[in-house]
Parts: structure tokens; C-alpha cells; sequence
């Protein structure tokens, strides 16, 4: 049995908030530089350029790289076999996230209350998503989420008698709906099956997954790669301007079902989809 102080936790999770938006995970930075190689619009590849030149600058200086410093995704994998001493895990991390957004000079963009919209000054409280795993450790993945893509999430409820094909045409029409919101090339979240709000959750989970890594099953890795030929076909491109690249990835995530559903959930990731993970 491994004890960690949930002490080393809130400073993880504060790092993690800074590191996240500070810096752009290494695999979406290189779609940049191929996508300025694919793309064929002139201006599109001008965007890719300067969105390069924005993402080393803020590395460089310490900075955001986007103003919507974000709401605190956190995904937190704990081993079976850790004993958490110190406190509450939800309370680490929402301190993490207190003093990271202190510390890292991050915009704070949470309200307490839907309704009564008073901001909370701290961006707390963090979305916690919590798992028990095998192991002696804890996983822990920061992904700060702006509400620019966050707002162009879509669901639908499929019946089991719909096709790959409505599918796939239910994604591409929710990412040509969303236009330039969410600040395209967009990284494509898909969760398929399980409950509405299981979905959900494996649509967020699914921009995590490297850009540069596909689906392990055949068949969802053709629908992929269906979606992603889709959306870059609407011709929105980089910053909504136009162009032949409007989407860095497509990552569908499936997981079991009912015999009389079929749920799909897309969340789309803007351009700087960030995000930062460690372990203790």
C-alpha cells in the first residue's frame, strides 16, 4: 500500500493548470506544421503560421496561449492500491486549481451558480472526473476546456436501427454547424454508446487521445477517418476563413449499451485543445 498526502496532489494539479495552458501538448503543435503544409489555402496557411508563432511565443514568455484560460476538466486515475491521506481528493484538486489559476496569472471564468452568473474569483469548483484503477499511483490529467468549442457540443439519441452512415453524418453536420466557433482546425470527440451522460464523458475523454493516433478497432477507425474526410470538406478551414483543413483529428471513443439505444455525444475541441498530465 503507497500513501500520498493529498498535499502532493494540490500541487500537481496546480502545476498541471499552468503547464496546460502555457504549453501546447507536442503531437497538436506538429499537426500544425503539417497543416500548413497540406492546407491549400494561402490564407489558411498564414493562420497555421501564426497560430505556430503563438503557441512557441507563449512557451517562450509564460503566457496563455488562448485569453479563455478555461473551465478545469480534471481526469484523476487512482491505483487500488494508494491510501490518500491529508484530506478529500475533490478538495486537493479544486485547491490545485485555486492556486493555479492564482499563480499562472489565468483568466477565471467560472460562475458558482448558472443563474445568478456571480463569478467564483478562484475558477473553482474544477469538473472532477475520478476512476479506480490497478496500481500504486495517481494519474492525473488537467484539460481546461473554453466555452467557444465547449458550446458546440451535440447529442443525439439514436435508435440501434441507425447506420455508420447517419453516424457520420450527424458529426459532420454538428462540426459545419458550429462554423468558426470553436476556432478551427478542431480536434472531434465522439463518444458512442453507453447512457447520455456516459457518452458525454467518453466525448471529453476522447480529446485526449494523441492526434496522431487512431481508433485500435478497424471499424471505428474507418469512421474516423470517414468524419475527418467529411469535415474537411465543408471547407470552414483554419479560423473559419476558408480553407481545406477545418479539422486536425476525429476520436470516436465506444463503449457498451442498451439493446434499444444508441447515444451519441460530440464535443469539439478548438485548436489549442490543451492539455497537461502527471503522476505521483
Amino acid at each position: 500500500m503507497k500513501t500520498i498526502n493529498v498535499k502532493e496532489i494540490t500541487e500537481l494539479v496546480r502545476d498541471l493548470c499552468i503547464k496546460a495552458n502555457y504549453e501546447l501538448p507536442c503531437d497538436i503543435r506538429q499537426s500544425f506544421v503539417d497543416g500548413a503544409h497540406t492546407e491549400q489555402s494561402p490564407l489558411g496557411r498564414e493562420i497555421f503560421e501564426k497560430m505556430l508563432e503563438n503557441c512557441d511565443m507563449a512557451k517562450r514568455n509564460a503566457v496563455p496561449i488562448c485569453q479563455d484560460t478555461g473551465m478545469a476538466v480534471v481526469f484523476v486515475e487512482v491505483g487500488q492500491d494508494v491510501h490518500l491521506t491529508g484530506g478529500t481528493l475533490a478538495d486537493a484538486v479544486n485547491e490545485g486549481v485555486r492556486r493555479g489559476y492564482r499563480d499562472g496569472y489565468l483568466r477565471c471564468s467560472v460562475v458558482g451558480d448558472p443563474l445568478r452568473r456571480v463569478n467564483t474569483d478562484d475558477n473553482t469548483p474544477a469538473i472532477l472526473y475520478t476512476s479506480l484503477v490497478e496500481g500504486d499511483s495517481v494519474h492525473i490529467t488537467v484539460a481546461p476546456k473554453g466555452f467557444g468549442s465547449e458550446n458546440m457540443s451535440a447529442m443525439k439519441m439514436f435508435t440501434p436501427a441507425a447506420s455508420k452512415q447517419d453516424i457520420i453524418d450527424f458529426v459532420v453536420d454538428a462540426v459545419c454547424r458550429a462554423g468558426s466557433n470553436p476556432c478551427p482546425p478542431v480536434v472531434i470527440g465522439v463518444g458512442l454508446g453507453g447512457t447520455s451522460d456516459k457518452a458525454a464523458y467518453l466525448a471529453k475523454r476522447a480529446l485526449m487521445r494523441p492526434v496522431d493516433q487512431t481508433n485500435a478497432d478497424p471499424l471505428y477507425q474507418e469512421m474516423e477517418r470517414e468524419i475527418l474526410r467529411g469535415v474537411n470538406a465543408l471547407g470552414i478551414g483554419p479560423q473559419g476563413l476558408g480553407g481545406t483543413v477545418t479539422a486536425l483529428a476525429c476520436a470516436i471513443e465506444p463503449f457498451a449499451t442498451h439493446i434499444a439505444g444508441l447515444p451519441c455525444v460530440v464535443n469539439i475541441g478548438c485548436h489549442v485543445t490543451r492539455h497537461a498530465e502527471g503522476i505521483l
